[in-house]
């Protein structure tokens, strides 16, 4: 890097995102300050024991919940769940799924194949 160039930094919401965690349970000096690009890659080539554990264990940020439980976001908020969920929770609900996620699941089922029916044909006119 030249002098003139200075490290491209992101706020700790970002990092948090790329990284697939749940921001508030971070440790506060990831929350505080301000993460390069540099500083991402090391955390997501070498996580500390904390980023490993929230990985591991959660709370898992709703995206994380949603792609975990094959529904999407909006389908977690129709079946009322708005915060973040541990492993121990989203295992939970795999184990015996409540009516609106088998929905939800057929829902985000629907999608994924009207959206591969679409691609398709994308491919074929192409």
């Amino acid at each position: 890097m030249t002098p003139k160039q200075s490290a491209q930094t992101m706020k700790p919401a970002t990092a948090a995102k790329k990284l697939g965690v749940y921001l508030p349970a971070t440790p506060p000096a990831f929350q505080e300050g301000t993460i390069t690009r540099a500083q991402l890659e090391e955390l997501e080539k070498n996580p500390p024991e904390w980023l490993a554990d929230l990985r591991r264990n959660g709370p898992h940020p709703r995206p994380v919940v949603a792609g975990r439980l094959g529904v999407s976001i909006s389908g977690l908020t129709r079946g009322g769940l708005t915060e973040p969920l541990t492993t121990e929770e989203i295992d939970a609900l795999r184990q015996d799924p409540p009516a609106w996620l088998a929905t939800e699941r057929e829902v985000q089922k629907k999608v994924r194949a009207e959206e591969e029916r679409l691609a398709a044909a994308r491919t074929k006119k192409g």
